[in-house]
């Protein structure tokens, strides 16, 4: 799982998706609060974006090795019929 995580294709997918669906927890969560020039909850702001990029990441990689095991499971089937 950390293999396929560690893609390149699977970080930058997953960065930009965390950057999309954080930006709008972020205004839902705490858009009054921005507004209204009060603090902002820094440790929210953060698990914002965290949690977005982990599901993205984890979803994206265990994909990959459902993806991959199908396809060597259809090579041998195919070795098999030979």
């Amino acid at each position: 799982m950390v293999l396929a995580a560690k893609n390149p294709v699977i970080f930058w997918a997953s960065l930009r998706t965390s950057l999309f669906v954080g930006s709008i927890l972020n205004t839902i969560n705490q858009g009054g609060a921005f507004i209204e020039g009060a603090p902002i909850a820094v440790g929210h702001l953060l698990m914002n974006y965290v949690v977005p990029f982990c599901v993205s990441s984890y979803s994206a990689a265990r994909n990959e090795i459902f993806r991959n095991s199908s396809n060597v499971a259809q090579e041998k089937q195919n070795n098999i019929k030979r």
